[in-house]
């Protein structure tokens, strides 16, 4: 019996591509299947009853929700192409660095382009801090994950599109050679990989979206004031 596996997704979420270029590595072949958030399929909503968001993947009938929980089943399930270390300690720091991410890059990132005056420069000084950290573990390295795309790549993989979508809608530079150059050969090395590269959503429908986006949240923080 042939394995069925399907994508939910949207076509610009940074979330769903860590999927489609997890499956993509591994060669793992899938439907996909995109959704309009503001009018949700009954399927998405049976398959995500609690967070009613993609990505979900739903392999032979049974739904995974969460980007990261959804890449390390991919992991388990499908061995070749290993995306994970073999060392314990090294697959726990991979861990760490995904959720780090998730929990404090990526907020403190969309914070430089909807705050305004002295708090954007505070939230620029965060980004900086934790923009540091990403060009630490880079040392040595070609990508996070050693010399091919792994785990932790695919978990900043928003990293290498998104800042500079924002950038560019806001006209300012967050990323620095200067200060984060490592960082930046990463942004192309894995940019130029042909699985990553094929994936991109158009940059003109993200400057829109993200110029939409980054007004709506900008007024709404002035008018919380």
């Amino acid at each position: 019996m042939a394995e069925e596996v399907k994508l939910f997704r949207n076509w610009s979420s940074p979330f769903a591509l860590r999927v489609v270029w997890a499956l993509q590595l591994k060669g793992v072949p899938y439907e996909t299947i995109y959704e309009d958030l503001s009018e949700k399929s009954s399927l998405l909503l049976h398959y995500n009853p609690i967070h009613k968001k993609i990505p979900v993947l739903v392999h032979n009938g049974k739904p995974l929700a969460e980007s990261l929980v959804i890449l390390e089943y991919i992991e388990e399930t499908w061995k070749q192409t290993p995306l994970f270390p073999e060392d314990p300690y090294e697959r726990s720091t991979a861990r760490f660095w995904a959720r780090f991410g998730d929990d404090h890059l990526s907020p403190s990132v969309f914070n430089v382009f909807i705050k305004q005056g002295k708090e954007q420069k505070e939230a620029i000084a965060r980004a900086h801090g934790n923009l540091k950290y990403l060009e630490e573990e880079l040392r040595g390295k070609k990508f996070f994950s050693g010399e091919k795309i792994g785990y932790v790549d695919l978990a900043f993989g928003w990293v290498a599109n998104l800042i500079s979508v924002c950038e560019e809608v806001k006209g300012l530079t967050l990323i620095e050679h200067e200060k984060h150059p490592l960082l930046l050969a990463w942004i192309q090395n894995f940019m130029d990989a042909p699985i990553i590269k094929e994936s991109w959503p158009p940059r003109d429908k993200l400057i829109s979206k993200y110029h939409a986006r980054i007004e709506f949240y900008s007024s709404k923080e002035a008018a919380e004031k």
